[in-house]
């Protein structure tokens, strides 16, 4: 690569955000294995709904597809339901 300006001020861009995305996916990830984790129905709605938030921030920022957002928050739905109380 050579070292013109614009080209240098790219690859510094594109570090900044993969780290900005890198963090947001590892917020998903942990969210989400807490809520799969949880046993009791209240603890897991209370970490469903910190997850929801997390995911549609992230989709909103086009972190992750709209798609994936929904995809993901079903599964999460769908554990919660199938818990007992």
């Amino acid at each position: 690569m050579s070292a013109k300006g614009s080209e240098l001020k790219r690859v510094r861009q594109a570090n900044k955000s993969r780290d900005r995305n890198k963090s947001y996916l590892s917020k998903i990830n942990t969210i989400s294995k807490k809520v799969f984790m949880s046993t009791k129905k209240e603890e897991a709605l209370k970490e469903l709904s910190n997850a929801v938030k997390i995911i549609d921030k992230a989709a909103s920022k086009k972190m992750i597809h709209k798609n994936k957002a929904a995809n993901k928050k079903s599964s999460l739905h769908n554990h919660v339901n199938k818990l007992n109380k």
